[in-house]
């Protein structure tokens, strides 16, 4: 629900006047993002892949167990950390590069502006690294390094390039004496197989030292055998899946030594002891089932606080139902500034959580909107999970689930779609079919069937439970203005007459008989690869 925040440390300001006022002084933010991790560090119980600058921070500050991104694609996720929107509410429905060509709605604002508008300039704004929102109006950033400047390889993946420009920002905010909110955006561990093959399907062995690789003078390369590793149950049970596990590893754990370099650069600039440090992904790995999904893995995101304030809390962890969209109010809160007026956006401050653990309550939720990832991806998706269950409601439901390029050449879904063409056996708990095709409505009990197979929608026993989740979401639909909240069986109508009180108008599909799907057989009218 869109809320109007006033913060705690800004009324005290308030009551107590400007002059010689006793509170706090504003933490500066240093916001760490990956890009398509998952819960592959030791913090979060992976035994295999190593990460000891991740776990060390873990140790430091609070690690979150329900946290969730509200969106499963790049920018729209990355515009939901900066806008404290949905996507359906920010505009950005899908990519912003290329012929995707998404952007925010023109009278959106994000946290850069804000905080310069808000603070008079007195808060220094900074990104480096991928960035992947636009327009470049609505997203304007004090200091930019980003793949506007570079390419997105040296800025994204070399971590001796993000260590020079940090040392650079921070250099500048201590100078001018000026608090500071911090992106780094990570290019690791995004798949870029689909188009440069030669460095390795997660650019593994870009920069690795190998033959004809070019070296990160930063890095050192942790080689990960395949054979060694065991299979998440999500995914399938198979030699390439381990091959490509070992890959995502290396790059996690190039991405780990890149946090441990920025958290040395914070502590030599003496700005440690005032920054608040946060690290988490913009969605799910890019596997079947995760990224581009409303599916556990496509939206549960690692996330890691970790607060300089020694009455926080710290080496401890958190079951709070956490949202990515609750970043952006954290950043104004620990910067103690307001939103502008009438700004809408719907998350909370963690702020709080920090010093203490909620109680637990039953209306905690969170929610998810998937609109396109491609731009060819016309399946939206929205979504309400509490601590129990899971409701997700497919509104393009008639199409089959869409698939995007780099995922489709990756070798896991080959092995997937050439074992499903040729009849042979996967040791995979989903079939290709169920894959694509997807009811109407999809209700789990995510405590008993954590891998979402038994979908309970048409269950009696859960009859009140759907009831319930549908008005709940819905109700969120129609607080964040979603222009998707009457599909897909009715048109919303919200102006002329009906701008007062908008309604959803039906399109009479209650009426009609529909024919079965149809199942493609003529395969040899397409090329594999």
């Amino acid at each position: 629900m869109y809320v109007n925040i006033l913060y705690p440390s800004l009324l005290l300001l308030l009551l107590l006047g400007s002059g010689n006022c006793a509170a706090e002084s504003p933490q500066n933010v240093l916001l760490l993002l990956a890009d398509d991790a998952g819960f592959e560090m030791g913090a979060y119980l992976n035994k295999y892949c190593q990460t000891p600058n991740l776990d060390a921070l873990a140790k430091q500050g609070l690690l979150f167990n329900n946290a969730f991104s509200s969106v499963s694609s790049c920018s729209p996720s990355r515009a939901q950390l900066l806008t404290g929107q949905a996507s359906h509410a920010s505009g950005m429905y899908g990519l912003h590069q290329g012929v995707h060509n998404f952007n925010v709605l023109p009278e959106i604002n994000s946290l850069p502006n804000v905080l310069r508008e808000q603070s008079n300039g007195r808060v220094l704004s900074g990104i480096i690294g991928k960035k992947h929102v636009g327009s470049a109006a609505n997203f304007r950033f004090d200091y930019e390094q980003t793949e506007e400047q570079h390419s997105i390889n040296q800025i994204g993946r070399n971590i001796t390039n993000i260590k020079h420009y940090a040392r650079e920002f921070l250099a500048q905010a201590k100078r001018e004496q000026r608090p500071f909110f911090l992106l780094v955006g990570f290019h690791d561990p995004h798949r870029c197989g689909h188009i440069t093959p030669q460095f390795g399907e997660f650019c593994e062995r870009w920069g690795s030292g190998e033959l004809g690789m070019g070296s990160i003078p930063d890095w050192k390369p942790i080689y990960y055998d395949w054979r060694n590793l065991q299979v998440p149950a999500w995914l399938p049970d198979t030699d390439i899946v381990r091959q490509e596990l070992a890959a995502q590893y290396m790059t996690i754990s190039r991405l780990d030594q890149g946090v441990g370099l920025l958290l040395r650069e914070l502590q030599s600039a003496g700005l440690a002891e005032s920054t608040l440090v946060i690290y988490t992904s913009d969605n799910g790995p890019p596997f079947p089932g995760g990224r581009t999904n409303l599916y556990e893995h496509g939206i549960r995101s690692p996330l890691i606080i970790s607060s300089p304030k020694s009455t926080d809390r710290h080496h401890e962890t958190s079951a709070a139902m956490t949202s990515l969209l609750d970043i952006y109010p954290s950043v104004l809160d620990a910067l103690q500034l307001p939103p502008p007026n009438a700004t809408r956006i719907s998350g909370k401050s963690l702020l709080p959580v920090l010093q203490a653990e909620p109680a637990p309550q039953e209306q905690d939720a969170v929610y998810g909107s998937q609109n396109y990832h491609e731009v060819t991806m016309t399946y939206p998706m929205r979504m309400v999970r509490n601590r129990r269950y899971k409701l997700i409601h497919n509104l393009n439901y008639w199409s089959d689930f869409p698939i995007d390029q780099d995922f489709y050449t990756s070798p896991t879904f080959q092995q997937i779609l050439n074992a499903t063409i040729n009849k042979q056996a996967l040791p995979w708990y989903r079939t290709l079919l169920q894959y694509y095709q997807r009811p109407e409505w999809e209700l789990y009990d995510i405590k008993a069937d954590a891998l979402e197979r038994v979908n309970l929608v048409d269950k009696s026993k859960y009859k009140d439970t759907l009831k319930q989740l549908r008005q709940q979401l819905f109700k969120w639909q129609v607080d964040t203005a979603d222009p998707w909240r009457c599909a897909p069986h009715a048109v919303l109508q919200s102006q002329g007459v009906f701008k007062d009180a908008p309604v959803c108008l039906t399109l009479g599909h209650e009426a009609l008989q529909r024919p079965k799907r149809k199942v493609l057989t003529q395969y040899e009218a397409y090329e594999l690869i």
